[in-house]
């Protein structure tokens, strides 16, 4: 057997050390990758774990404002024994409504058509059911269905951004061909604002409530670890409605209040404490 040179004596001893420092740098790696991947999946430190001390508070604010614009629908309707026929009698009526509101100063943009319809009007009679003899069962024949006509209503919906017009115009709509005039209600044009303007009353009566009831139990309030808002929305002050367009044109211009508009939000906050 051949002897072997101290230089192969040295590198087959120290082999063996370069395999084993080479695999704990790798696992060590291994480690380091995960720990950053775990890193990363959190926003911050304790991320997820919910408080275990917290009280939860409600708050409510209301706001009023007087409205400034009016909404309200018209309606006009015609039956005829055909489509065409009915068609233009509601198309002359709603022209003439259209030049009337327009000449009361109405934009176009707040006139807009929400709904029409095409609806067959129908008769029914009932067949006469022959007499009955004896015992004999007697089944009645089914009543007949006979087309009439045609019935074509248009809606509109119209905006009025000057309140104290509101009553003359829904007359004037009336004298002017309406079949009926309904759902008028007030709304104001910065609804937005004032319903910002309720939630952070809201928000300022649950930090007071908050505050409050932290004294009386010694605790001290760390921060907010939920909030949900409930907005109440608007509560309006009354509707309109009339049914009969015959009736409104010897009507005089009605006295129209609009009243106040109360806008609501609701809060519920849940606080840590210490």
């Amino acid at each position: 057997m051949e002897e072997r040179s101290v230089q192969e004596i040295i590198t087959a001893s120290h082999w063996p050390r370069v395999m084993a420092a080479t695999a704990l740098g790798m696992l060590a790696l291994f480690l380091f990758v995960l720990t950053v991947s775990a890193v990363k999946s959190y926003h911050y430190i304790g991320v997820g774990i919910s408080p275990s001390n917290t009280i939860q508070v409600t708050g409510e604010g209301t706001v009023y404002a007087i409205p400034d614009t009016a909404t309200f629908t018209v309606t006009v309707q015609n039956t005829a024994a055909d489509v065409q026929t009915a068609q233009t009698k509601s198309t002359t009526q709603a022209n003439t409504i259209l030049a009337y509101l327009k000449a009361q100063g109405i934009a176009d943009t707040d006139i807009q058509t929400t709904d029409y319809e095409i609806q067959p009007q129908y008769s029914y009679s009932d067949a006469a059911c022959p007499a009955a003899v004896g015992t004999t069962v007697v089944y009645c024949p089914p009543g007949k269905q006979t087309l009439t006509g045609y019935q074509v209503s248009q809606t509109l919906t119209v905006k009025v951004h000057d309140t104290s017009k509101a009553g003359a115009i829904l007359a004037g709509v009336g004298s002017n061909g309406a079949s009926s005039v309904s759902s008028l209600s007030f709304t104001a044009s910065n609804q937005d604002d004032l319903q910002a303007q309720a939630r952070d009353k809201a928000i300022a009566a649950a930090q007071a409530k908050a505050n409050d009831l932290a004294k009386a139990l010694g605790v001290h309030l760390v921060g907010v670890v939920s909030f949900n808002e409930n907005n109440g929305g608007t509560v309006y002050p009354m509707a309109y409605a009339t049914a009969d367009g015959a009736a409104m044109k010897s009507q005089v211009a009605p006295n129209i209040p609009t009243g106040q508009n109360k806008i609501t939000d609701d809060v519920t906050v849940t606080y840590e404490i210490q």
